[in-house]
């Protein structure tokens, strides 16, 4: 039924954008960085120019 098409295309762009965005939304939720607070103390070198 060729009535129906723009509907089954609507519904996969909806399915499509609601995947991507709970993938976003897990991936940038469930995401823990570990921090190591020995190196956020580092040692600032100063450089000399040499012209």
């Amino acid at each position: 039924m060729p009535q129906m098409m723009p509907l089954n295309w609507m519904m996969l762009y909806f399915m499509f954008i609601i995947t991507l965005l709970m993938f976003n939304l897990m991936n940038y939720y469930l995401f823990n960085p570990t921090k190591d607070m020995t190196k956020s103390s580092s040692k600032i070198k100063n450089l000399t120019w040499k012209w």
